[in-house]
């Protein structure tokens, strides 16, 4: 562990949580949006704890973590369509809450609570399964392919637990509307996935083979 490293998780983590609050809020016009605070705290709470564990047990990983410049020239298009979903969401969602839109009932706001706290849990088994994980497309020196565990039933596991994780989001914060919004997720993901296996299978060694003999990209039975 370093001061550097330390010092950058904390500052990404704070500007995460003052950005996220204030698309939650601002547009909410108010602190009482219960289920804002309720998406905060099972949003960040978790990230925290697994932010420390990293800087302990594997700073490494935490480093690729929280490097997010991408250098591949073709992912611009799905950042920043991730960026626009993202932002509108939660706005919508704000907005919703201010102007007493349509809310959903309590029951799929808690099941939607526990459904993004296991999907929590799937995104840290995927972490512990691949310590190459960086949050840009690249191939690290050393790096090989995984092909057990949860990487044995899809080729992008952390990619479906992000489809998870962001489809209970919005219902979370008990906007159906954002919802449809964030629906726009699984396509805007498809075109990262094809772009990063196509520079997979260029620069890691394996990687072929692996794409035969594990059929499905992100849901298994479907695509």
């Amino acid at each position: 562990m370093t001061k550097k490293l330390f010092a950058q998780a904390i500052l990404k983590f704070i500007c995460g949580v003052l950005l996220v609050g204030l698309l939650i809020f601002l547009p909410a016009g108010s602190l009482s949006f219960i289920n804002g605070w309720i998406l905060m705290g099972i949003l960040f709470i978790p990230m925290f704890f697994a932010g420390i564990f990293m800087l302990f047990k594997n700073p490494a990983l935490l480093q690729s973590r929280l490097n997010a410049k991408e250098k591949q020239k073709e992912q611009d298009l799905v950042i920043k369509l991730s960026g626009l979903m993202f932002l509108a969401a939660f706005i919508i969602a704000g907005l919703g809450f201010r102007f007493h839109w349509y809310l959903l009932p309590k029951g799929i706001v808690i099941a939607a609570s526990i459904l993004f706290l296991l999907a929590y849990l799937l995104y840290a088994e995927v972490l512990r399964e691949n310590t190459y994980l960086s949050r840009t497309i690249e191939v690290q020196e050393h790096q090989k392919v995984i092909d057990t565990g949860l990487y044995g039933i899809v080729r992008h596991p952390m990619y479906s637990a992000t489809l998870l994780l962001f489809l209970a989001m919005p219902l979370v914060l008990g906007s159906l509307y954002s919802f449809f919004i964030l629906l726009a997720y699984p396509f805007i993901i498809s075109l990262r996935i094809k772009n990063e296996e196509a520079f997979l299978e260029k620069e890691l060694e394996g990687y072929r083979e692996y794409k035969q003999k594990v059929k499905y990209r992100l849901i298994p039975f479907i695509w």
